[in-house]
């Protein structure tokens, strides 16, 4: 194996999903600003939106997030054009 390669500050560090406080304890080189306790140790938090512990894919729940697609916004945007047409 090559010499001086890897990264120095490799650590336990914690994820936390912030959608639903759940947290993962892995080594990694990830950067941080912000530490935690936990069972009287310290370790360095990085705070993350989604993970497998809140994304829909990975708990089986279907989400309406309430966006439409490109093609429902277009028919939407020129409906009115639609109408005109009709009424001639």
């Amino acid at each position: 194996m090559r010499k001086k390669i890897h990264p120095k500050n490799y650590r336990p560090v914690v994820f936390k999903d912030i959608n639903n406080e759940k947290i993962l304890i892995c080594r990694s080189t990830v950067e941080t600003k912000d530490s935690i306790q936990i069972n009287g140790l310290d370790y360095p938090l990085y705070k993350m939106e989604v993970s497998s512990f809140s994304h829909p894919f990975f708990t089986g729940e279907k989400r309406f997030l309430g966006k439409t697609g490109p093609a429902e916004r277009f028919k939407k945007k020129y409906e009115k054009y639609n109408n005109i047409n009709k009424k001639k």
